[in-house]
């Protein structure tokens, strides 16, 4: 309708005028003195004359309310676009500050940790089931990454140990699945233990703390380390803290219940030490 208009309302406009004046010169045509073909004339015209003023009203106004509307699409498609622009731009400013974030924190880190050699990498995938929970990196063996290479985050936390490596990706077994196992260290007693996953921990997002000396009195918040005890993984990275203490089914010994300090679900940059300082 509204295309109709927008052609077709100047040819209607211009047809009613038309026949008004045909009616209009018609009447003027006739005698002075009122006839009945005058009468009649003038009884049509006067109608014509008050349609064609309406129909022109009309008209103007549906064309005007059509220019409206096209201006109002054309608006909104460039406040869509606009918007979509700002949008775009809020996304690279977003992305910008948190590789800048993670650069300072890498660089932070070195400056803490001078005996890492660090290699920063992204985490393309993840794969958390009912029997593993492991990550899959951007760095392979084109950059000096190796199996049993430990994988930190941004604060030196502790997220798994590299289990298998591709020339530009690896897989890493995060710290709560059960095939991993490494010497830990309770930071208040000093005393030893090892760290391991849990079929039944894994899904509530913890490790557990194994052969706990009969001695050590855990408490809740107590924190965990790595050992470092061997020199194959690194000593004192933070592992954790402890949430309670339990005892085995079997009740001849205790285990801890720990919460990782690294957020596994919410990385997005890790950092895998690819040489360290061997501490007996």
């Amino acid at each position: 309708m509204k295309d109709f208009l927008r052609h077709n309302g100047i040819l209607l406009l211009i047809a009613a005028v038309l026949l008004a004046a045909v009616v209009a010169i018609a009447s003027a045509l006739m005698p002075a003195a009122p006839t009945l073909l005058g009468n009649a004339l003038g009884v049509i015209a006067a109608p014509l004359r008050a349609g064609v003023s309406t129909v022109a009203v009309w008209i103007q106004d549906q064309y005007n309310r059509s220019a409206n509307y096209d201006a109002l699409v054309e608006e909104n498609q460039r406040l869509r676009e606009e918007n979509a622009r700002l949008q775009r731009e809020a996304r690279e400013a977003v992305s910008d500050s948190k590789e800048n974030e993670e650069l300072r924190n890498l660089l932070e880190l070195r400056e803490k940790r001078r005996e890492f050699s660090l290699e920063s990498a992204t985490i393309l995938s993840r794969s958390a089931t009912s029997w593993e929970s492991s990550l899959t990196l951007s760095k392979g063996s084109i950059h000096d990454v190796e199996a049993g290479d430990c994988v930190i985050d941004s604060q030196g936390n502790l997220v798994g140990v590299v289990s298998e490596v591709g020339v530009n990706w690896c897989s890493v077994t995060t710290l709560l699945d059960p095939e991993l196992e490494m010497g830990a260290l309770i930071f208040r007693t000093d005393n030893a233990a090892i760290l391991e996953g849990d079929f039944g921990l894994m899904p509530e997002g913890k490790l557990k703390l194994s052969y706990l000396p009969d001695n050590d009195q855990l408490i809740s918040g107590d924190v965990v380390l790595t050992s470092g005890k061997g020199g194959v993984y690194p000593p004192r990275l933070m592992v954790g803290t402890v949430d309670e203490v339990r005892t085995e089914e079997s009740g001849m010994s205790r285990y801890a219940v720990l919460t990782p300090a690294a957020d596994l679900k919410s990385l997005t940059q890790v950092f895998i030490i690819k040489s360290f300082d061997i501490v007996e």
